[in-house]
């Protein structure tokens, strides 16, 4: 059975955007693009829905633990820690 862990990682949001995305790395963060305006959380909402299916986790295995208004987002993905890792590491070098 995987061990169930999670990752932290920070994520710099660029709202109503023409799709959602991930847009490579800027300062170190994994940025991502997304339709949804940030207005009633919908930003939040888009942002958590592209991280799952990126990283192939359901969405309730993804949290903003910090930055919930902000642009810059802590968030934490519950899952297999190394395979989540993989993702990100592949997400952070291939994202455009």
């Amino acid at each position: 059975m995987p061990a169930v862990d999670a990752i932290e990682f920070e994520v710099l949001v660029r709202p109503r955007a023409s799709r959602s995305a991930l847009a490579g790395v800027h300062d170190g963060m994994l940025a991502v693009r997304v339709g949804a305006p940030p207005a009633d959380g919908r930003a939040n909402d888009a942002v958590i829905e592209l991280l799952a299916t990126t990283f192939g986790v359901r969405a309730s295995a993804v949290e903003i633990v910090r930055g919930a208004s902000a642009r810059r987002k802590l968030v934490r993905i519950r899952g297999d820690a190394a395979r989540l890792a993989t993702v990100l590491n592949a997400s952070k070098g291939s994202a455009t």
